[in-house]
């Protein structure tokens, strides 16, 4: 397993070593010495799977007052993946990290508390599964707006599909300071 560390700290490409065969492959998608040796303290509580077509776009979504960490990555298909630095007073804020995760490169992405997070679909359709810290908390979801001019995040698609949440999200500059997360080095 590689963990490899992106211009955002707090957000890794994980690259865990796939042993394959005519049967079929095997890797290990967590482990946690070898993530802690390579900066990363977490305890998983909750996995989600979610299955989406083409186009489909979902976030930019973060928690807060209760955050997650989340071990993102792809079952099947393939997903233009982002993470944004939504603290206000982090020395990254509004930087973003995008990456491509897919079935076939079996790439992970790990997602620190305080980042806004999002990922569209490329595939005909693909199955995104979320290892997240924390239990989901109703009170703490919270959104901004996909194409928010603020972070300039090249999606690769114009016209997404989206949910009402996200075509409701606001923009940062709409979100209450009180509602963001803190920077906590």
């Amino acid at each position: 397993m590689k963990c490899i560390a992106t211009e955002l700290p707090g957000v890794v490409i994980v690259e865990p070593t796939v042993h394959g065969d005519e049967r079929g492959f095997f890797y290990e998608s967590f482990n946690q010495a070898r993530f802690a040796a390579s900066g990363i303290d977490a305890t998983f509580v909750q996995t989600n799977v979610s299955r989406s077509q083409r186009g489909v776009l979902r976030g930019l979504h973060y928690q807060w007052p209760n955050p997650q960490g989340k071990l993102v990555s792809v079952l099947d298909g393939e997903v233009y993946d982002v993470a944004v630095d939504i603290r206000p007073d982090s020395p990254t804020f509004g930087q973003s990290v995008a990456v491509m995760l897919s079935g076939e490169n079996k790439r992970h992405l790990w997602i620190a508390p305080g980042f806004a997070h999002g990922f569209c679909v490329v595939s005909e359709q693909a199955t995104f599964t979320y290892q997240c810290t924390s239990l989901y908390d109703p009170g703490a979801d919270a959104a901004i707006r996909w194409n928010d001019a603020r972070f300039a995040l090249d999606w690769p698609v114009s016209d997404p599909q989206l949910s009402q949440k996200d075509r409701k999200a606001p923009f940062f500059d709409e979100v209450p300071r009180e509602r963001l997360p803190d920077y906590l080095p």
